[in-house]
């Protein structure tokens, strides 16, 4: 086989493939027996047929399967072994590629655009200044986390007197226009409420401060906004909520309040695992520590969001090829419109070519993916998203298993080893380039991200 490449420009080539008889007659030759030893036609007894026949059968698509073959392995080939750094995959020539007829033609000549990644330098030194955050730790940020274990850590008491926040068991009757029972009218047994959710103020009013056993006349209709609350409370229908208007004498029989955690040893030993912690001045602390990490974590994200404008902005001269990657892209997405591709084309170029910066990075650095960086990257993973629901001290057997799932999976495997490689070369970046730090509160930390 002869391969040959025609640069179009620094960024585009033209690879055309020659292939001779010679090379492929063999492989279809040896597919054909194999097909003859299998094939089941009647008349003839398996492995019997006539070569002539299965030729006749099968040559054509077992000649097209073979010298499609031969073609893909031996571009790829071609590519890796002259070390062409390609940019999307290589596409059939729209205009010199000649109509393949495998039953006129013996030799073959496919014609192949590939589109070339631009040829760049990076350096890393302390000409480059990349802002960097200093997010103040505040007794506000601990107070509220405190107050956030401590009510995630809570529980159910009853309680005599009603509060707000309070759920009110009642047993109702319905009243007619001049307050007396209707006997006609809706009656139950434990419906429940909670005053906070009471838009009138009035209404709201009258629960706060009753006790179990007081009474109060409540009108339903003018208390809730949606029939959803009414229907809920009274056990009836929506279509029956519609047209309930009347009052309704409720009896308080239990009120159940959410009592927030005692700051003690029960409480640290939730929070970060028995016997960790052991004072309220260690549980200040570890507290503390906490937030700075992650206070850090999201300086580092928004460290590494500047530093890719930077760097990118490096590129704003280096041509790409433009068109070919565009045709890629419509060829291997059937949902994008070339309209679509247009309005989201600038983006996807940021993205290349902040790719292609870190892979020089990488490369210059000998920046390599260990398996511990894997595992350790996915259990910070795991370890945040059982924090989101509540769960901060997770056993260590349990995310050791957690993490055992995700690796096991093609996707999120692929998506932890580029976040590890992200993080390794941002950390690069921040090691040689001019940190212009400056310090920030959350709050303007926070508009700085919704700015981005």
């Amino acid at each position: 086989m002869n391969i040959v490449r025609k640069d179009i420009d620094a960024v585009n080539a033209l690879v055309t493939l020659q292939v001779s008889k010679a090379d492929y007659e063999e492989k279809v030759e040896k597919t054909l027996r194999d097909y003859r030893k299998k094939a089941s036609i009647p008349g003839f007894r398996p492995g019997m047929v006539p070569i002539g026949l299965v030729k006749k059968m099968y040559g054509k698509a077992v000649l097209a399967e073979e010298i499609n073959k031969l073609v893909s392995e031996n571009i790829y080939g071609y590519i890796k072994d002259n070390d062409i750094n390609i940019l999307g995959e290589p596409l059939p020539n729209e205009t010199e590629q000649a109509p393949i007829d495998f039953d006129a033609l013996e030799d073959f000549e496919f014609k192949f655009d590939i589109g070339i990644a631009p040829d760049f330098e990076i350096s890393l030194d302390k000409k480059d200044k990349v802002k960097h955050y200093e997010i103040t730790l505040t007794d506000e940020m601990v107070d509220n986390q405190v107050k956030q274990y401590t009510g995630r850590f809570g529980q159910y008491i009853q309680v005599e007197e009603i509060e707000e926040k309070d759920v009110v068991k009642v047993d109702l009757v319905e009243l007619t226009a001049d307050k007396q029972t209707n006997e006609n009218g809706i009656k139950g047994e434990a419906g429940v409420l909670c005053p906070t959710y009471i838009k009138d103020a009035k209404q709201k009013k009258l629960f706060i401060g009753k006790k179990i056993g007081d009474t109060i006349i409540f009108n339903p209709k003018k208390a809730f906004e949606n029939v959803a609350e009414i229907a809920s409370m009274l056990k009836i229908t929506k279509e029956e909520a519609e047209n309930v208007t009347a009052d309704f004498q409720l009896t308080v029989t239990g009120v159940t309040r959410y009592q927030e955690s005692e700051i003690n040893q029960s409480l640290f030993d939730k929070v970060f695992g028995e016997g960790e912690v052991k004072s309220e001045e260690e549980f200040i602390a570890k507290i503390k520590e906490s937030i700075q990490q992650n206070l850090q974590s999201d300086s580092d994200y928004k460290f590494a969001l500047d530093a890719r404008t930077t760097f990118i902005k490096k590129l704003d001269k280096v041509v790409f090829p433009d068109g070919f990657l565009k045709r890629w892209v419509l060829a291997t997405n059937t949902d994008i419109i070339p309209e679509k591709l247009e309005e989201d084309y600038s983006k996807m170029i940021e993205d290349l070519k902040w790719h292609l910066i870190k892979d020089k990075i990488a490369k210059a650095n000998n920046i390599q993916v260990e398996t511990e960086d894997v595992n350790a990257y996915a259990r910070k993973i795991a370890k945040a998203q059982f924090a989101q629901y509540g769960m901060p001290n997770v056993p260590d057997d349990i995310l050791d298993n957690y993490v055992k799932d995700m690796v096991k999976d093609e996707k999120s495997i692929k998506n932890i080893i580029e976040g590890v490689m992200n993080d390794k070369v941002v950390h690069v970046i921040k090691e040689n380039v001019k940190l212009d730090t400056t310090k920030i509160s959350i709050e303007d930390f926070n508009k700085l991200l919704e700015a981005n």
